[in-house]
Parts: C-alpha cells; sequence; structure tokens
C-alpha cells in the first residue's frame, strides 16, 4: 500500500512539474508574440505614417504643378527620345507628343530661329557635358498654323555605371502673357525715349523756327525810323507783316499740338455747306501766293451739306493749302472734291509744286520732318493735319510726282 501511495505521489509532483513547465513556456511564448505584435503594430503604423506623407506629397506636388501650369516631361538620354508625364498647361493647343517620341521631331517644330541652339543644348546635357538646361523658345501650337513661347528646365535624374546621364527630367511652361508684357515693356521704353528726342527736337526747332521771324521782324522793326521813302517803308512794313504771320502760325501750330495731346478739346460736330466754307478758305490765300500762280476750286456737285467739325475740318485744310502755298512757284492750286461714295468724301489740294520724291511721301506726316530744310517752317502742319483727320474719323495721304506737283487729301466719313 505505501509504496503504491507512493507511486501515486510521484506521479502527481512529476505532473505539476509538468503543468508548471508548460505553463511557463505557453506565457513565455505568449509574452513573445504580444511583444511580436506589438513590433508589427508598430511598423505598420510607421509603414501607413510614410504612405500618407507620400500620397500628401504627391497631393502637393501635383497642386503645384496645376497652380504653375507646369508639363513635366522626361528623357532617355540613351536613346534620345522624350515622354511627357503630366501636363497642366492650360491652353489645349500645346504641343503634347506621344511617349517615346524622338527629340528630333520636337526640335523640328520650333522656330527656325532657335532649333539649331536647342538642339546644340539638348546634345549637351544628353552626352553629360552639362548637368543642367534651360532655355526659353517659340514652338508650333497642335494646329500648326503660328507659334507660342515656352520656357524649359531640364536635369540630370539618373546615371549608368559610367556616370553618363541616363535620364533626364524637365518642365515646360508657357509664357505668352510673360512675353507679351515683356514686348510691351520694351515699346514703352522706346516710346520714353523717342519721347525725350521728340521734347529735344522740339526744343531744338522751335527755338529756330521762333527765332527766324522774330530776328527779322526785330531787325526790319529797328531801321523803319531811319527810311524815308514811302515805297520803301511800305515794303518794309510788308515784310514785317509776312514774318508776323509765320510766328503766329508756329505758335497756333505749338498750341494746337498741345490742345490735342491734352485731350481738352471736344470734338463738335455740326451741318454746313462745304461749297461755302471751302471757297471761303480758298479766298483767305488769294493774296499769299506768288505771281503768276493762280487759285483755283473743282467741286463734283453745285452744293453738298456735310456734317463733321468744322473747325478742325479748315485747320486740316488751311494747313494743307498753306504748303501748297509754300512750294508752289508757277502754275496753279487748285482746292476741290469727289463725289461721295461709300459713305465717304474727299477733299483735295493739288498743286504744280516742286513734288515728292516716293521715300518720302510717308514721312511728310511725321513730326519734324521736312523734305527741304531751306524751306522756312516747324514741320508740325502735316503731323496736326493727319492727327485731326484721325480724330474726326478720317484720314490723310498725298499723290506726288516730282517735279510736276502733289495732291494732298482728306478723307472723311459722312
Amino acid at each position: 500500500m505505501l509504496e503504491q501511495f507512493l507511486v501515486t505521489q510521484q506521479n502527481s509532483v512529476s505532473m505539476e512539474v509538468l503543468i508548471w513547465t508548460v505553463g511557463s513556456v505557453l506565457l513565455v511564448v505568449s509574452v513573445a508574440l504580444i511583444f511580436w505584435q506589438l513590433r508589427i503594430g508598430k511598423g505598420l503604423k510607421i509603414e501607413l505614417a510614410h504612405l500618407e506623407k507620400a500620397k500628401k506629397h504627391n497631393v502637393e506636388y501635383e497642386f503645384v504643378l496645376k497652380a504653375m501650369r507646369l508639363c513635366t516631361w522626361h528623357i532617355d538620354a540613351k536613346e534620345r527620345t522624350i515622354t511627357y508625364d503630366n501636363d497642366y498647361r492650360e491652353r489645349n493647343d500645346c504641343f503634347s507628343p506621344p511617349p517615346g517620341t524622338p527629340l528630333s521631331e520636337v526640335i523640328g517644330i520650333m522656330a527656325d530661329g532657335d532649333k539649331k541652339r536647342i538642339e546644340e543644348s539638348m546634345n549637351e546635357i544628353c552626352e553629360g557635358l552639362k548637368d543642367e538646361y534651360h532655355e526659353i523658345s517659340q514652338v508650333k501650337t497642335a494646329r500648326g498654323d503660328q507659334y507660342y513661347w515656352t520656357d524649359t528646365y531640364a536635369t540630370v535624374s539618373a546615371r549608368d555605371t559610367e556616370g553618363k546621364p541616363q535620364t533626364i527630367v524637365g518642365t515646360s511652361m508657357r509664357i505668352d502673357e510673360r512675353k507679351e508684357i515683356e514686348a510691351a515693356l520694351v515699346e514703352a521704353r522706346n516710346k520714353a525715349e523717342e519721347s525725350d528726342h521728340l521734347k529735344t527736337a522740339f526744343i531744338a526747332n522751335m527755338s529756330h523756327e521762333i527765332r527766324t521771324p522774330l530776328n527779322a521782324i526785330i531787325g526790319f522793326t529797328s531801321v523803319l525810323p531811319d527810311v524815308q521813302g514811302d515805297d520803301e517803308r511800305k515794303e518794309l512794313i510788308n515784310l514785317i507783316q509776312e514774318n508776323n504771320r509765320k510766328l503766329l502760325r508756329i505758335i497756333d501750330d505749338v498750341m494746337t499740338i498741345s490742345r490735342i495731346e491734352s485731350g481738352k478739346e471736344s470734338v463738335v460736330m455740326s451741318a454746313f455747306e462745304l461749297n461755302d466754307t471751302l471757297t471761303a478758305i480758298l479766298s483767305g490765300y488769294s493774296s499769299e501766293v506768288q505771281q503768276g500762280v493762280t487759285m483755283n476750286s473743282q467741286f463734283a456737285l453745285p452744293s453738298l451739306t456735310v456734317t463733321t467739325d468744322m473747325a478742325r475740318l479748315t485747320d486740316i485744310l488751311n494747313h494743307l493749302l498753306a504748303n501748297a502755298v509754300k512750294f508752289t512757284v508757277q502754275g496753279s492750286i487748285t482746292i476741290g472734291y469727289d463725289a461721295p461714295a461709300d459713305k465717304r468724301l474727299r477733299i483735295w489740294i493739288q498743286d504744280t509744286g516742286k513734288g515728292i520724291a516716293p521715300e518720302h511721301q510717308k514721312q511728310v506726316f511725321e513730326r519734324f520732318f521736312k523734305v527741304d530744310e531751306y524751306i522756312p517752317g516747324a514741320g508740325l502742319g502735316l503731323s496736326i493735319c493727319r492727327t485731326l483727320a484721325y480724330s474726326i474719323g478720317g484720314e490723310v495721304g498725298v499723290e506726288s510726282t516730282l517735279g510736276e506737283g502733289s495732291k494732298f487729301w482728306l478723307e472723311l466719313p459722312i
């Protein structure tokens, strides 16, 4: 009995040891599993954080591309092919080739003045002669009917085992608006410089033109008291009056330009009889023409009522007629108009003066331009005519043959 009891006790102890041993192992394994799961969970959290960061980075990257309206692409430097990855340029007429397009085709659609430069720059970065690329060029639109401006940056992103460029990444941006602003700034600068030159020329011309009749007036006036003969006195008085008119005309021209450029003088439309107006203007110059020159009128209609700014029309015709009188020493001066056509009326003044060479016929309407520097005048009259004509919806022009005479015309809407 004792032996059986001892065996039973021994078996019981062995079972308890086994149970404790198994329990301890299970406990250790459980703890290990818990730590392993915690570690995996921590790793998953890190991976999720990286994934979220990458996702956020991609969103930000895409947002930047859209905001800047960029196009991204990459070049296979070995194969010399280009593939466009993203294109957020706003207009739909931009050039966007299919993946794997040869670089030669892309260069081929650029403006002729850019092709050689772009090809050389591309070869340099593809061959590893430089690490970065930046060029501004003109590219044909997808329709191929015009060009647009593009600003391109690129850099080497991957190299082979020998250090040669393998992949080149780049961006392109359409910059038409920037180029338009640059062109406008250049034009504004040129106009400012031209304005400075015109002001200098204006002062120089005015100084000379005003001084000439003024010196004559002062000179003739100073000797007038010493002149005894009536004929000589009358001749001096006529010379003084002629120079007075010249001086007054110069001042009137300057005042006219000042009023036009200030924009303070408004257009006043009125209806009037054209034949009577032209006859009155013609008669005002009958005493100024040189001896042997006849003054004529040639009207297409016995009567014609027009509606325009009478004061500006009169100013234009006075300048044109004064010009004809100045350059005509023999023959005739005729003022007239053609029958209205297509709601337009052409008034003209024809003379038999010295005429104007073809290369000068467009320039005569520019400020301070004078075909003959020895003829008195500031070179403002015809410029004033053009400005006044534009202000009433018309235009001026000239038809002339050197040595035979000129025909200046004013065309107006009616």
